[in-house]
């Protein structure tokens, strides 16, 4: 029922909703559990083992019992928590896991066998006939399996994802977070506050005392508009942080349109990224039930659930209230109930020394030993100091005590500690880096301890940062201490629940220690306790207690279980928002991919990366008419390509050089600041790793770069090498490939090109040389290395500058009958100077295979030297890489196998394989690299190239490897 002059909702906006098929009427501002509470609504939904009724019983995402399905035009979301989603007009919702009705659902028949279905049944069930198995057992287990139901479509729904960055991050915005955002928002630091609810202020606005003289839901209403007039503090309202992680990275889950009718522009959710260099964790606390024999009919709720709905929605779900609890805090919610002429029957307190002050009955020592009302509370069953009591009642408000939300705490594998004066667990200190937790989540309760720790946070994550912190007075509240006596469980002949959503008793916790699952983490796989969408919020601490009872030991030495995250449900679509239809492996993109498709350049992906194939112009009907056009621009005049997916490495330290020796089978020790170097690595096992180029840019300041296939690989395997062989070693690495964006200008006229945008023409750069340059206001870096043959520079720019670089030297490049290139020319140059890929280097490949056996140095040891030194990885039996070309002008593909002339087509004999194939419109014909036993000595003969999948059967030619160029002149020109 709705109580007038109470709740923070628009009763001059009423909202039309469905729950079931049957409309109801709430207002802007409810949930859809205040709007149906307020219309007597107290059936919502169906428990999931034994489909037992169930009731509304907290106001938060902690929810386990009201768990509902929302169908919209273009999705229907199974398992949403009723008292988060807000009504709108026309939202349609029901209930679930029932069948056919929610009032007779067939399957609570599942409710009388509660006797056989103990925890762990399913272990020692279905276990014969075996044949039974796949044809009755799992079909009917699969049936009843789960809650909601999906709608079998495509959800068309629009997400978003999003970035951000800030000094300091707070969680949560109530007392304590409001003052940790003033503390640091009047000090200057970039701040965001996150807040799971659409109003902040927490639990202040429920209050009963004042806060700096004035009530503290005024007091709370000041700070936000303080909090919202400076320019420096972001306010996230509706926003969950989900998650915490490496790097200072936290997760955050906004809820953008699901509290608004659908719009086809407008994001149902939005998935945060939010980077911060400090954190105040001042996420409050979540009060717990208490685990009295029949305590989950529809009216039993959370004390603090009533009165979030009392003050917040104008909303008592009952008429005669019972308050059965075991602290202090409690107490004022009866307290607010009697003022806003709610009837509470009776206060039933477990401490026997406990006050009696409020206008009512007051029975100390007392406990709820049972309840009555299948479909919804009609009455208790109890005791007190006097004797056995019955007291009729339609809501029975519970409270066991407050649990801090110490969940982010534990995301980085930290454990929270046991803090026996409040009885429950609190966070340990530097769990998660630079987080503070303040509040109520760190275990201080009264308003006052909230606040002072919010400011103190604040000042040291000001600190951290270098900041002067702002010198700010705590405002002036209540300090009352709090004061609870435990009480778990009440002993009595029904079943009493921990767990609400996965039907988990005290009982079954109990067998689980019977059975020999004394393991916390065991205890909860054998029950499922915890593992429901609610993730055990209300339930894990009473069911470690009563695991810790059946064992006798205590809570403590007992443990807490994993909490991981999301900290609530958090939709995959939101997670995954903008890759609708795309696969699951992440998209890479250079900075000059806008350009290159303003091109129409048809992208591929090169690893992670999408890169242009080639670069079409009208009047070119086929991708080779292209592509040979574009070699052309490189052998003729200039070509432009982006190489920024290359890895790129940055190494410095005393010993930089002395560890690229130990990793390249070459020295690079010695060569000269302001060169260019290539190299091999090897792995342990003597093969290839990978091949690429080192620059020395100072004499402890080097500049790898690997293949792009490799460049995650080969920084694995320099972070191995770093750890197992030389962890003393002065020498740090780290991987830059995302700061630079680098281009490769070859041909002809590439330093014509490049003297085009310099200040002054290149002198005395030779090939193999690198250097810094400025371009305007910018750094650049220049290396001349080639990978095409021709004389060829690489210029390198942040990562900012990509795109406006790219457009400018293409520019500049099609003035001097050139223009941009893409993976197919580049391929076809890079077979004609034989040069090799990861398409050549497999994983299956020496330095011998590849004719690189002398560039295994003697003068020092390296990686995989030992190993490529074995028998059998060298030697005239090996396959060797050779250049192949048709005898005629067939075309060729790789994969294909090579045979001699007059060799039958079978597995045994087959003497090698093709690995990269192009048209070379140099040689007019295709040409191809490969591999081919004792190759080296063979160069000059015919062998057979049959590749049967593609019908193609070729006599080629054995040539060597390097087609074009052999001598190098061009490239050094």
């Amino acid at each position: 029922m709705r109580i007038e002059g109470k709740g923070q909702i628009d009763r001059a906006k009423p909202v039309s909703f469905s729950f079931d098929g049957r409309s109801y009427q709430g207002f802007k501002g409810d949930t859809v559990a205040s709007a149906l509470l307020a219309n007597g609504v107290r059936l919502i939904g169906r428990s999931f083992k034994y489909h037992r009724p169930r009731g509304v019983l907290t106001a938060g995402s902690e929810e386990p019992n009201a768990l509902i399905e929302v169908v919209g035009p273009a999705n229907q979301t199974p398992n949403v928590r009723a008292t988060v989603q807000e009504i709108f007009e026309g939202l349609v919702v029901r209930s679930q896991n029932r069948w056919p009705s929610l009032r007779f659902d067939l399957l609570s028949i599942n409710d009388l066998a509660s006797p056989f279905l103990s925890a762990g049944f399913y272990y020692k069930t279905f276990m014969w006939p075996r044949a039974f198995w796949e044809r009755i057992y799992e079909p009917i287990i699969r049936r009843a399996a789960g809650l909601g139901s999906l709608s079998g479509k495509h959800d068309e729904g629009h997400y978003e994802k999003a970035f951000a960055f800030c000094d300091v991050l707070v969680v949560g915005a109530g007392p304590a977070g409001l003052m940790a955002a003033l503390t640091a928002g009047r000090a200057g630091a970039d701040v965001i506050l996150c807040e799971e609810d659409r109003l902040l202020g927490g639990r202040l606005p429920y209050a009963e005392g004042q806060v700096d003289g004035k009530p503290a839901a005024d007091w709370a209403a000041a700070a936000e508009a303080e909090l919202r007039a400076l320019p420096n503090v972001r306010i996230m309202t509706r926003t969950t942080v989900t998650g915490a992680y490496d790097g200072g990275v936290y997760s955050a889950l906004e809820r953008v349109g699901l509290h608004r009718s659908p719009r086809p522009d407008l994001p149902r959710e939005c998935f945060w990224r939010i980077t911060a260099a400090q954190v105040v964790l001042a996420a409050g606390a979540l009060e717990r039930p208490i685990a009295f024999p029949m305590n989950d009919r529809p009216g039993i709720m959370l004390a603090s659930a009533a009165q979030t709905y009392l003050h917040k929605y104008g909303v008592v779900a009952g008429k005669r209230v019972v308050l059965f609890a075991n602290n202090d805090g409690a107490r004022a919610v009866a307290r607010q109930l009697i003022a806003a002429g709610v009837t509470v029957a009776a206060i039933l307190d477990s401490r026997s020394d406990a006050s009696a002050i409020e206008d009512c009955p007051v029975y100390l020592g007392a406990e709820v030993t049972d309840t009555k009302g299948r479909l919804g509370l009609t009455a208790i069953s109890g005791r007190h100091m006097a004797g056995a009591f019955e007291m009729d009642c339609d809501l029975l408000l519970v409270s066991g005590g407050w649990n801090p939300m110490v969940h982010l705490t534990c995301h980085m594998n930290g454990r929270p500690r046991w803090e026996a004066s409040i009885a429950a667990f609190v966070p340990m200190a530097d769990a998660v880096p630079n987080l503070r937790a303040a509040g109520a989540c760190n275990g201080a309760f009264s308003t006052l301890d909230c606040l002072t720790e919010g400011a103190q946070s604040a000042q040291s994550a000001l600190q951290a940062l270098g900041r002067a912190p702002t010198e700010i007075a705590v405002p002036r509240a209540e300090g009352l201490p709090y004061t609870i006596t435990p009480l778990w469980q009440v002993e009595g002949k029904g079943r009493a629940w921990l767990d609400f959503a996965n039907d988990v008793t005290t009982k079954d916790v109990k067998l689980s220690a019977q059975e020999g699952f004394r393991s916390v983490e065991h205890m909860k796989r054998y029950t499922t306790q915890g593992m429901a969408p609610d993730q055990g919020k209300n339930s894990n601490v009473g069911a470690l207690a009563v695991l810790a009872d059946a064992t006798g030991r205590g809570i403590a030495e007992t443990g807490i279980t994993t909490y991981r995250p999301p900290y609530v449900p958090t939709s995959i679509a939101a997670m995954g928002a903008g890759g609708r239809g795309a696969g699951f492996a992440p998209q890479r993109f250079m900075t000059s991919d806008q350009a290159s498709r303003d091109r129409g350049a048809p992208m591929i992906e090169a690893g992670l990366w999408y890169r242009p194939s080639y670069f079409p112009k009208p009047g070119e009907t086929t991708w080779r008419q292209s592509c040979d056009r574009e070699i052309a621009y490189v052998r003729a005049a200039v070509g432009v390509c982006d190489v920024s997916t290359l890895g790129k490495i940055d190494i410095q330290g005393r010993d930089a050089g002395r560890f690229l020796d130990l990793v390249y089978t070459n020295i690079f020790s010695t060569l000269p600041v302001g060169r260019v170097r290539y190299g091999l690595m090897l792995r342990e096992d003597g093969y290839v790793l990978d091949d690429g180029t080192s620059a020395r840019l100072a004499e402890d300041h080097y500049l790898m770069t690997t293949t792009t296939a490799a460049a995650g690989l080969v920084m694995r395997h320099l972070d191995f090498v770093h750890q197992a062989h030389c962890a003393d070693w002065d020498v740090r690495f780290i991987s830059v490939t995302e700061a630079w964006a680098q281009f490769a200008v070859a041909g002809p006229k590439a330093r014509a090109l490049i003297n085009s945008l310099l200040d002054a023409p290149l002198e005395g750069f030779p090939f193999m040389a690198a250097g810094s340059l400025r371009l305007g206001s910018t750094n650049a870096r220049l290396f001349r290395i080639s990978f095409s043959g021709e004389e060829g520079y690489e210029i390198a720019v942040p990562s900012r500058y990509g795109e406006a670089l790219f457009r400018d030297l293409v520019a500049r490049a099609e003035t001097m009958g050139g223009g941009p290139y893409g993976m197919e020319a580049l391929n076809v140059l890079r077979i004609e100077k034989g040069l090799i890929t990861h398409a050549e280097i497999h994983g299956r490949v020496t330095a011998y295979d590849i004719g690189a056996e002398k560039m295994i140095s003697a003068k020092k040891d390296c990686i995989g030297k030992r190993g490529a030194q074995r028998d059998g990885l060298h030697g005239a039996a090996r396959e060797q890489m050779v250049g192949l070309k048709p005898v005629t002008r067939a075309e060729i593909t790789s994969g294909a196998h090579l045979f001699d002339t007059a060799a039958d087509l079978t597995r045994v004999n087959s003497l090698g394989y093709t690995t990269s194939v192009g048209y070379s419109p140099l040689f007019d014909r295709h040409i191809a690299l490969g591999f081919l036993v004792n190759g080296r000595a063979r160069i000059g003969d015919t062998v057979r190239l049959v590749d049967r999948l593609r019908g193609v059967d070729v006599l080629c030619e054995v040539c060597d490897p390097v087609f074009f160029d052999k001598a190098g002149e061009r490239l050094r020109a």
